[in-house]
């Protein structure tokens, strides 16, 4: 009575056992087919979102493509209407023009520059037009533009009376002042477009269209193939006036499943088995690699860092330094311990500097530091003082984005005591061309003053005679015939004595200061030295010099032997000519700029000229034409002039020999400008 339930209960657990035994491994099978399904099925999706993805990035490419170039040729167009406007182009210069950006943007049909009238003032077809011609949507967009003042596009249209190509104006509007004066046309085709700006591997692949607002198609591009309509995308372009739509239909169809799942899906999971193993071998050691070379890099640089002699110096947006290097702290001895985490004030600003230290820092945490270094002052750790040339840069991470400011400091000590040791040459080097200069000119000046000293002796010797013979005569001395005698030698003896003093300056070594001066100034106190040289080759100087030039911030002597020098070889070169040619001009006028205001002066000598291969070394050191000559006269001028902040050319002169020519900025525009001088 009792059995039977048991077995019962027995049987019954044990097929309960079974039927969980056979359970789980159905599941785990049902499990790995339905997974052996999912995953092609998956993988066609993805591969479908990839398709459609990479149509997507490469439709936003070619627009990109596009924008960027109807961007370029906008400014391509506005730029020559901006030079249209102001008078820069016209005739040949603007058909030049014109014709290049045809040439160059295949896209565009043509240009033309239409007068406030509608007439066409220059064009690149050949054939007249006036704006009348254009459609009627391009006349529609030269209203607008002109009251608007601003360049639009026109809606695509056909040429007037003609089916096709779809075509579309960019119109800039001219203005003189308030003035219209016109409209410059560029005319872009619709198929060019496509053409010119979508790449062939982007065409082979996919059905290009641009249509307008109203889904109309301008121009179509398939050389792949018609689109299957699977994957397509869409994008405007949004132009001034005009609306473009770039739609783009892949010729890719649908991807397929494979043709034997499971066969497929279990090669594809061995694969993929052995690939993950493999593949993570590889991370593995790449990993390892990579820690290698990182640690390897971290090394190099530590070392890079420690033999530097550029001090570097890394801050945070607050101006807290967070990294300087061993150069840094041995430039002003102390420790990167001291220094880290230091908010301004630094204790490595001169008091003296502090406020432009400060403005400094102000510029650097508002953005607007200019790249150029700049100069300035700091203090070593015993008080010492010295010059450092500073540069500033953004300090950003791996993201781009901006975490502080880097630092490179420069001691320039030993630059600065080298710029002064070439400065001491060189104002050795001119005062030895002063004397060489009054080496060359001695017999002459011996001469000349011979002339006055030989009229003081019979001028004094005729008194002498008059006082004893009326000594002897009974009336006594008529001072009245004394006095034209005295007067002349009084004269004779004042220009004995400017002479002197003229070679006296010149040749007189000193330091360089600049102070005010008159050009007129400049050359009547070198005038006596040019005409001792002009009187020796039978020269006439002519001078022209400008009743309102303003005065000039210079070295009087240094401009004086720029001006000698000048003179000097401009005579030796009419040495050989026929007397009548033998005129020296020396012209002074002013020359404005947006820049500043200058005086040019001109040295104009009608000489043999100066042949192209001379020419090329005409400002070298030490090279010379002449037997006699150092060669360095011009160097020393063109150094001069460069000091105060101009520049010396030369020319040739059209009525034969050169003109030499060199500019001074005027003393009111240095004033205006401080920081220009002191540079």
């Amino acid at each position: 009575m009792t059995a039977g339930p048991a077995i019962h209960s027995r049987s019954s657990r044990f097929g309960r056992r079974r039927v969980l035994h056979w359970l789980i491994p159905v599941l785990l099978v049902l499990l790995f087919v339905s997974t052996l399904l999912w995953l092609p099925w998956q993988a066609q999706q993805m591969e479908s979102n990839e398709r459609q993805e990479q149509l997507i990035a490469d439709t936003l490419w070619v627009e990109q493509t596009i924008r960027f170039q109807i961007g370029r040729n906008e400014e391509s167009i506005r730029l020559i209407a901006t030079e249209i406007g102001s008078g820069f182009l016209s005739g040949k210069r603007l058909q030049d023009r014109m014709q290049t950006l045809l040439r160059n943007n295949q896209e565009l049909n043509r240009v033309v520059w239409f007068d406030a009238a509608g007439k066409a003032v220059e064009s690149t077809d050949d054939a007249p037009l006036t704006l009348a011609d254009l459609p009627p949507a391009s006349r529609f967009t030269a209203e607008q533009t002109r009251s608007a003042r601003l360049p639009q596009y026109s809606q695509p249209a056909p040429p007037s009376g003609l089916p096709g190509p779809m075509l579309m104006d960019y119109h800039v509007p001219l203005y003189l002042g308030d003035k219209y004066a016109g409209s410059l046309v560029a005319t872009y085709s619709i198929s060019s477009v496509l053409d010119e700006m979508v790449p062939w591997w982007f065409a082979q692949d996919n059905e290009i269209s641009l249509t307008d607002s109203d889904d109309v198609v301008l121009a179509k591009r398939a050389e792949g193939g018609t689109g299957r309509g699977v994957y397509t995308h869409q994008r405007a372009l949004d132009l001034p006036g005009a609306t473009l739509i770039l739609r783009t239909n892949s010729i890719k169809s649908a991807p397929k499943l494979l043709p034997n799942l499971l066969v497929g899906s279990v090669i594809a999971l061995s694969l993929g088995l052995l690939w993950s193993l493999w593949a993570l071998w590889r991370d593995i050691n790449r990993r390892l690699a990579a820690e290698e070379a990182l640690h390897q890099q971290v090394l190099f640089r530590a070392a890079m860092e420690n033999s530097l002699v550029t001090g570097l110096r890394a801050r945070d947006l607050e101006g807290r330094i967070t990294y300087v290097n061993p150069a840094f702290c041995q430039m002003l001895g102390i420790s990167a311990d001291q220094i880290l985490g230091e908010k301004p004030p630094m204790s490595y600003w001169a008091p003296e500097a502090i406020e432009e230290y400060q403005q400094r820092f102000s510029q650097v945490l508002a953005g607007t530091v200019t790249p150029q270094g700049f100069e300035t002052v700091y203090l070593r750790a015993n008080g010492e003082r010295f010059p450092v040339l500073i540069f500033e840069s953004p300090l950003v991470d791996d993201s781009g984005k901006q975490t502080g400011w880097m630092g490179s400091i420069l001691d320039v000590s030993d630059l600065k005591r080298i710029e002064d040791l070439n400065r001491q040459q060189q104002e050795k080097l001119q005062a030895s061309a002063r004397l060489a200069t009054m080496g060359e000119i001695a017999s002459t000046l011996a001469h000349e003053l011979n002339q006055p000293l030989a009229a003081i002796s019979s001028y004094t010797t005729g008194a002498l005679n008059l006082l004893e013979n009326a000594s002897r005569q009974p009336g006594g001395v008529d001072l009245g015939l004394l006095k034209p005698a005295l007067e002349k030698t009084k004269a004779q003896a004042q220009r004995a004595g400017h002479i002197i003093r003229s070679v006296h300056t010149f040749v007189k070594r000193r330091e360089p200061s600049r102070e005010k001066v008159a050009i007129r100034t400049l050359v009547d106190s070198v005038m006596p030295l040019v005409e001792l040289q002009a009187h020796r080759f039978f020269v006439a100087i002519q001078t022209n010099i400008g009743s309102r030039l303003p005065a000039v911030l210079a070295d009087r002597v240094l401009i004086e032997q720029v001006l000698l020098n000048l003179t000097r070889n401009a005579i030796e070169a009419m040495e050989h000519i026929t007397p009548e040619r033998r005129i020296l001009r020396i012209v002074a006028e002013r020359e404005d700029s947006d820049a500043q205001s200058n005086v040019a002066i001109a040295v104009i000598d009608q000489g043999h000229g100066i042949p192209p291969e001379v020419a090329a070394r005409l400002f070298s050191p030490f090279f010379s034409t002449k037997a006699e000559g150092m060669g360095i006269g011009l160097n020393i001028c063109r150094t001069a002039v460069e000091f105060h902040g101009g520049t010396l050319t030369h020319a040739d002169n059209p009525k034969g020999g050169t003109i030499f020519r060199f500019t001074l900025p005027a003393a009111d525009a240095q004033a205006r400008k401080p920081d220009q001088q002191q540079a």
